[in-house]
């Protein structure tokens, strides 16, 4: 199974998401093996799910609390997303980890509330800069993924991120990639057993039509996590073609 998620971050008004899918709907087409999901801000989720409803495109989440409800000012709980329109959520991304302080202690609890909600968990897991030029990189990798041993949920996914390639332009090399998601693969085959090897494992961090097809030849690569190219519907429909090749 292929996976081209497209993360919007905190971009898009309701008209932008409504151009969006009037474009996307108007060429895409579901292809067997090969899933097309998007996460867009919360504000849009109903829209997104309301206009994409019978189209085979999912919507996940970007975060969602692991509570099921209660005192959390400007939080949305798991069951709050689904009952939104998704079917899937984002956690642990680089970006929640860096600005919101989120750690393996509070990503622990997210994953098993998604699982316990029905959401599909993409894990997010990737390291620095600093951590990569200190050869840390499997290291903080396996801390990251070792949420797991603990919460062996399935289904679930993975998506590296590179953070030093995220919206930066640059690319891990292919050579980086193959390191990286064999590791990754191994690591789960570890903490879940028999059901790791079926964990899809994407690759995000400035993913674009021009370099994925060469990104999805590399073992264990299956699919994209994309940024800013996912803004863009004519791009993020040559995503879908690439990754139904």
């Amino acid at each position: 199974m292929r996976m081209v998620v497209a993360n919007w971050k905190m971009n898009h008004l309701r008209r932008d998401a409504e151009a969006f899918c009037a474009t996307l709907l108007a060429s895409y087409r579901p292809v067997d093996g090969v899933v097309a999901a998007i996460a867009p801000p919360f504000p849009l989720i109903p829209v997104v799910s309301r206009l994409v409803a019978g189209s085979g495109v999912r919507v996940y989440a970007q975060n969602a609390h692991a509570e099921a409800k209660g005192a959390y000012t400007g939080e949305v709980s798991m069951a709050m997303a689904m009952d939104a329109g998704c079917t899937g959520v984002l956690l642990g991304h680089s970006e929640r980890r860096q600005y919101n302080g989120e750690t393996e202690a509070t990503l622990l609890p997210k994953v098993k509330a998604a699982a316990a909600q029905g959401l599909m968990p993409m894990l997010c897991v990737g390291e620095t800069l600093a951590q990569r030029d200190a050869n840390e990189t499997l290291e903080v990798l396996r801390g990251q993924l070792a949420i797991l041993a603990q919460a062996p949920v399935s289904p679930i996914a993975v998506a590296y991120e590179p953070v030093w390639a995220i919206g930066t332009g640059r690319v891990a090399t292919v050579e980086q990639i193959a390191e990286v998601h064999a590791f990754i693969r191994k690591e789960l085959a570890t903490l879940m057993g028999a059901p790791g090897a079926q964990v899809p494992i994407l690759y995000g961090g400035s993913v674009t039509p021009e370099n994925f097809a060469e990104i999805l030849k590399v073992p264990h690569v299956a699919g994209g996590l994309v940024g800013g190219a996912s803004l863009d519907p004519a791009k993020y429909l040559k995503l879908l073609e690439i990754a139904s090749l």
